[in-house]
């Protein structure tokens, strides 16, 4: 895929090292579908967390000691959060740098608001802060047939990268249809939508009578206008959307300078 590992070996430069992660755990099998992608064409290091991880957002373990295991060359399991496995990576479990973070491939997607809570957008952004450039990939199903077509994106993203390097603290995030690669329609830069209110908690009983609740499911799509990765996603693109964590509303700067010194 990359120009570069087209050159006869002797003239090659040194192949690219990726930092592989996820937030559905090591066996997940996005996760196993993209490292065999990437390894037709670059070094590739995985450090995923034991289990699913779903939902951790971008939560260090501060707590208590993590216990890493190195199942393989190239494979770490930590009982840890998603950014807890990017952070050891790079911060010395790794014993070489990686070039890039990659993390998916998620199962189901993560558009809009999701990112606040996505584990899968938490290990890109761990790679960021950390000073790597970064990609997060979902599929938009959540029992997704078609993860080969999200490999092949990522693998062209990378191309991209490797040919026009990204800034350091890049973060792409990148959701994928759950169709063959001849049906994807094409490929859009996009921005975050925006979801309804999610739903309500919901009360239960656990098999032996103990009441338990359930997270209510994500809403619908509420700002979901041509510019959105809902949009790209419903209508067959590859969404990809640049992303930022400067949470300021510098906007709404001036009105809050005014509304403090009136007091």
């Amino acid at each position: 895929m990359l120009a570069c590992y087209l050159l006869q070996p002797d003239d090659a430069p040194e192949m690219m090292h990726i930092l592989l992660s996820n937030d559905d755990g090591y066996l997940a099998p996005g996760l196993n579908v993209l490292a065999e992608r990437l390894r037709t064409f670059a070094k590739v290091s995985i450090v995923a967390p034991d289990r699913d991880r779903s939902g951790a957002s971008n939560s260090l373990t501060l707590s208590r000691p993590l216990r890493p295991r190195q199942l393989s060359d190239d494979l770490w399991v930590v009982d840890g959060t998603p950014s807890d496995c990017v952070h050891l990576g790079i911060k010395g479990l790794l014993d070489n740098q990686p070039d890039l973070v990659v993390s998916g491939i998620n199962h189901g997607a993560n558009l809009g608001d999701d990112v606040l809570y996505s584990g899968t957008v938490a290990a890109a952004s761990e790679g960021r802060a950390l000073g790597l450039p970064a990609i997060a990939v979902s599929c938009q199903s959540f029992i997704p047939k078609h993860l080969e077509t999200s490999a092949e994106w990522v693998a062209w993203l990378i191309d991209r990268i490797d040919r026009h390097p990204m800034p350091a603290y890049s973060l792409l995030n990148v959701n994928v249809p759950d169709q063959p690669q001849d049906q994807i329609v094409g490929i859009r830069a996009t921005r975050l939508g925006r979801r309804h209110p999610s739903g309500q908690v919901i009360f239960d009983k656990d098999p032996r009578g103990r009441d338990i609740v359930w997270i209510g499911a994500a809403g619908e799509a509420d700002d979901a206008s041509e510019q959105t990765d809902f949009y790209a996603l419903a209508e067959g693109y590859v969404s990809v959307t640049p992303m930022q964590f400067d949470m300021t509303r510098h906007e709404s700067m001036p009105a809050l300078t005014d509304w403090l010194s009136e007091a």
